[in-house]
């Protein structure tokens, strides 16, 4: 007797799928995903059978594909399989054999959704699966995430046995006479996982004998903290980060309120890439000196003077651009400078993304680039040098924009015009000039 009441009750709580539509299902032949077949076949629901060959057992691969294969036949259910070079996939990809193999069954079953238009992907995971889950998460750390194990549905992937024990399923598998095949593999302490399966846990189960019962207390408990603390983090988001342009600002007032502080100062710069050591850092420099970069893969964080500012990585930094004396218009990065050569004296004013020079004081090629530590110039008005890093600061320009201000240079190294801010007194236009040229920035 199989028990399709409780499977069909677990999937609909758990809105995993329904009958309308064909669920694809993950078959290595094990008496996991057989008991599966055989349940989801007993409740009516239309499904097809998944399975993966990574040729790394030989013989009993293709024992274990065959079976499979004589599973949907037999059950006049539509059958996919598929042999992977795991090994070499590994080699190429620089992983372990088993993240090869994890990459490959996955990325190949999200294809077969894709294609035959699958409502779902059903893995055998039970109970047992989830404990030992938790477990590895926390030998090796990790958030409370980490604490719920294995979910019953993560986006397209369902687990709809999740309602079941090791025990169970082996009750049942013999209880219905039904075959499967056992993978050599599982038997070995080499992996973590099966370590903890045959080690481990029967240790656990002396001092606790409903270990899985108390353990799927505790994983709904797990869940219920996670749901609070993401709702608090959205409230958090809601409140304090604001997008300006490209940019998130949050106040560092704010953040020295939060409590716990690390914990969700992390959930909220977690989406950016910024991982506990960066939080770490960033606590310790929030009262001191701004000006601190901090960087992931995608994002950098700047702490400014009352604000962190969460940026994308700038794609990499500008190549230097020639401007040649007929030039009418030179792109660099996402500008366009337009160059205007004119007889009339004529100023510019009022618009700062454009500038009147003396065309007698150019030394050509000029050129324009991002700026150096080292840069001076004189500033419209000025008659002593000023280095270029304090007139930033003076205009309280954040570190990370400083690098995406175009400067035009002269052919002789000194700055003509920091693009969009101020020209250098040595270029402007005077009664005895007798020809300009107009440069003129726009933004691409």
């Amino acid at each position: 007797m199989l028990p399709a009441k409780k499977f069909t009750d677990f999937i609909e709580q758990n809105g995993l799928f329904d009958h309308e539509g064909t669920v694809l299902a993950a078959v290595s032949g094990g008496m996991d995903s057989v008991l599966m077949v055989h349940l989801l076949k007993a409740a009516g629901y239309k499904f097809a059978i998944a399975h993966c060959n990574f040729q790394l057992r030989g013989d009993e691969a293709l024992a274990d594909q065959a079976f499979c294969e004589a599973l949907a036949n037999q059950n006049n259910i539509p059958f996919h399989t598929i042999n992977f070079s795991t090994q070499q996939y590994a080699a190429e990809c620089k992983i372990s054999i088993q993240m090869a193999a994890r990459e490959l069954r996955y990325n190949w079953f999200e294809a077969l959704r894709q294609q035959h238009q699958y409502t779902a992907i059903a893995l055998a995971h039970h109970q047992n699966d989830a404990i030992e889950t938790i477990l590895l998460n926390l030998v090796r750390g990790t958030g409370i995430a980490g604490l719920h194990g294995i979910l019953p549905k993560n986006g397209l992937l369902v687990r709809p046995l999740l309602f079941l024990t090791r025990d169970e399923i082996e009750k049942l598998i013999k209880d219905n006479g039904f075959a499967y095949v056992e993978d050599s593999s599982n038997a070995s302490t080499k992996y973590a996982r099966n370590k903890l399966r045959h080690e481990v846990i029967p240790k656990l189960r002396e001092l606790n004998p409903a270990l899985e019962n108390t353990f799927q207390n505790n994983l709904q408990r797990f869940k219920d903290l996670e749901t609070l603390l993401e709702l608090r983090v959205a409230d958090l988001k809601a409140e304090w980060l604001t997008a300006v342009d490209e940019e998130i600002h949050v106040p560092i007032a704010a953040v020295k309120q939060l409590n716990p502080q690390r914990l969700l100062l992390y959930k909220l710069l977690q989406p950016y890439g910024f991982n506990e050591t960066s939080i770490d850092d960033l606590i310790a420099s929030l009262d001191k000196h701004s000006g601190r970069v901090f960087e992931s893969a995608s994002f950098k964080l700047i702490l400014d003077r009352d604000k962190l500012i969460i940026a994308p990585l700038e794609k990499a930094e500008h190549q230097t651009v020639s401007i040649l004396k007929n030039d009418e218009s030179v792109h660099y990065g996402d500008y366009r400078l337009n160059i205007l050569h004119d007889d009339t004296p004529l100023i510019i004013k009022d618009n700062p993304m454009a500038v009147s020079v003396d065309a007698a004081k150019l030394v050509y090629p000029l050129s324009i680039r991002a700026w150096l530590q080292s840069d001076s110039f004189y500033p419209l008005g000025m008659k002593t040098r000023k280095k270029l890093s304090d007139f930033f600061i003076g205009l309280k320009i954040p570190v990370h924009k400083k690098q995406q201000i175009p400067l035009l240079i002269n052919g002789n190294n000194e700055i003509i015009w920091v693009g969009g801010y101020r020209p250098d007194d040595r270029y402007k236009v005077t009664e005895n000039t007798k020809k300009v040229i107009i440069f003129e920035l726009y933004k691409r």
